[in-house]
């Protein structure tokens, strides 16, 4: 049993706000909530923009939406500031979604929306069949093209995969707040939120 299963409360209650921001067009608050993504989740950021560079804008616009909505939905649910998720929580994610998706037969002529593995389905039940919904009824109404539906279900899965996996403690992210003041850290040594990089480099741009 996980951890921490995201209600279909939480899940409705999200989709409800991201439509109401979107009908009223809102942009000063969607830019606030992508500013604070970019701050707790760059990995996450990154990990979902990387789809653009092979597929191209609009393929990586829907997948950057899809990411903000699952991390929304986790956001919304969990008490506390939610774990921040590092390149390696996102590499290993990938792995097990991989390993998962072989194992389900006649995978590549199932609709996009199926394409996922009943095993992960459990972990994030409510999250799964809202994903489900929103990317069969984006491709019926030709929001998105089939095509772009296929390409970005495993990424929004992995990232499913990587928070569910942080909160459960399986493979615990970053906690939030733990990067240490400029101050204590030099500019050229590592940073030590752990990226690998220097800190210059890393969060020390920001700070």
């Amino acid at each position: 049993m996980p951890a921490y299963v995201v209600t279909s409360d939480d899940v409705e209650k999200t989709i409800t706000a991201f439509t109401r921001l979107d009908k009223r067009g809102d942009k000063k608050a969607m830019n606030k909530l992508a500013q604070r993504l970019q701050k707790e989740q760059p990995w996450l950021l990154q990990h979902a923009a990387a789809v653009r560079t092979e597929h191209g804008d609009a393929v990586g616009e829907a997948a950057v939406f899809y990411a903000t909505l699952v991390w929304a939905m986790f956001d919304r649910g969990d008490q506390g500031t939610l774990p921040r998720l590092t390149q390696q929580n996102l590499t290993d994610a990938d792995k097990i979604v991989t390993e998962a998706l072989s194992q389900v037969e006649g995978l590549a002529d199932k609709a996009p929306h199926e394409r996922v593995s009943p095993e992960l389905v459990k972990t994030q039940p409510f999250i799964y069949a809202k994903l489900a919904e929103l990317l069969a009824e984006d491709v019926k109404e030709a929001a998105m093209t089939a095509e772009t539906a296929g390409t970005i279900i495993k990424p929004t899965e992995v990232v499913v995969e990587a928070f569910d996996a942080a909160l459960a403690g399986r493979r615990p992210g970053e906690r939030q707040g733990t990067v240490v003041a400029a101050e204590k850290v030099g500019r050229n040594e590592p940073c030590p939120c752990g990226s690998g990089k220097k800190y210059k480099k890393c969060h020390g741009e920001a700070a």
